[in-house]
């Protein structure tokens, strides 16, 4: 009874341990009872890598990109506007500057009754003006006479008539920047030398003024003589870039300006330039060895010849102070020409007139803003207009 039991367990095991047991109960099979399936040839999970990732190599077709260098991008060459009737263009800025001179001498002059106590009111408006004592004097004396003993007619229109002939609209404000050949036929270009004290915008005056030639078709060069403030030959090169003008320049911090001046005419003339335009270095006016100084830019550019213009910039709110400056500046080098910057932000605009009595030289250029082409030609017409102006 054991040993069948035994040989029975022993058969049972030989031929699988469910072959014995009814169809309910047995576990199925793969590939006898279905195909195999995911997870029937599962292997114990690798714990290493088979192969090491770094020795893997890129296919021969696959290679990297070529490294792109940075090529400078040459900056976009601007084109100004013409400057001619720029004044006019910007009348309501000067209006709104100038009520004293304008609306104020109309509101006086217009009075039922003009008395020997308003004619007192105009002359101390004028003078309050910067028109100076001698030209207030000269303007009241003229309009009693047209007014208070003729019965002249329109107060505005006398107005006019009077302070435009304090401004002097017969005077020559044109820029002398036409190129000429000298006797052995060699090219020379037009030559400005532009000075002035500290801050008043003598490096923005010329890049404004390379705007103003350029628009009139001239080739031009810049001078960065001004090489005693650091950012002073940068600014001058940014402004000449914006309009594709080149600038002569010293990588020398406080180099000889009078070396520089020259080097830039030199350029000027071998490039075949009309006009170079030469930025010195702000001098307050009581230093007579930087007044001296600037007398010696002067004297060896004049080396290639004569300078054709050199233009005083005077900041317009600054008024008396000013002529002071101007007076110093016309002793160390020959004025021939006039730039009032900030003529926008003053209501003294007989400064005009003050400047001219005191120089015997022309306003020959204004500026009237913060802008590129805010520089503009001196339109005697267009300035009166513009003061009388009402304001909005």
């Amino acid at each position: 009874m054991l040993v069948g039991l035994v040989v029975g367990l022993l058969r049972r095991g030989r031929r699988g341990p469910d072959t014995a047991a009814p169809p309910e109960q047995r576990r199925p099979e793969p590939g006898v009872d279905y195909r195999p399936g995911v997870g029937d040839d599962a292997e114990e999970p690798r714990d290493t890598l088979v192969r090491d990732v770094e020795t893997v190599r890129l296919p021969d077709s696959v290679t990297e990109p070529p490294a792109v260098e940075d090529v400078p991008v040459a900056p976009e060459v601007e084109r100004p506007a013409p400057a001619a009737g720029r004044l006019a263009r910007l009348r309501a800025r000067l209006a709104r500057s100038n009520t004293a001179l304008g609306r104020g001498l109309l509101q006086l002059l217009s009075r039922d009754t003009v008395d020997e106590a308003t004619w007192e009111e105009i002359e101390e408006t004028l003078i309050a003006a910067d028109l100076g004592t001698g030209p207030s004097l000269e303007i009241v004396e003229r309009l009693r006479t047209r007014i208070g003993v003729d019965g002249g007619g329109d107060p505005r229109a006398v107005l006019r008539d009077e302070l435009l002939r304090a401004v002097d609209p017969t005077l020559d404000r044109s820029l002398a920047v036409a190129p000429t050949a000298t006797e052995a036929g060699v090219h020379r270009p037009a030559v400005v030398l532009v000075v002035g004290v500290n801050g008043v915008g003598k490096t923005t005056t010329v890049g404004k003024l390379a705007r103003v030639l350029v628009a009139e078709d001239k080739d031009v060069v810049l001078g960065a003589a001004d090489t005693f403030r650091a950012a002073a030959a940068e600014q001058l090169s940014t402004w000449g870039e914006r309009v594709g003008v080149p600038t002569v320049r010293s990588d020398v911090e406080g180099a000889d300006p009078a070396s520089v001046a020259f080097d830039a005419v030199k350029a000027g003339a071998d490039l075949g330039a009309d006009v170079v335009l030469v930025d010195t270095a702000g001098r307050l006016q009581n230093k007579r060895d930087l007044m001296d100084e600037l007398g010696k830019v002067k004297r060896v550019v004049e080396r290639h010849g004569p300078v054709d213009e050199v233009l005083l910039v005077l900041d317009a709110t600054t008024g008396q102070n000013g002529l002071n400056q101007a007076r110093v500046f016309a002793e160390a080098v020959d004025i021939t020409g006039i730039v009032l910057t900030k003529l926008d932000g003053t209501a003294k605009g007989g400064i005009v007139v003050a400047v001219q009595r005191e120089l015997g030289v022309p306003v020959k250029l204004v500026g009237l803003g913060e802008g590129a082409d805010d520089l503009a030609p001196f339109e005697p017409d267009a300035f009166v207009d513009a003061i009388l102006e009402p304001a909005g």
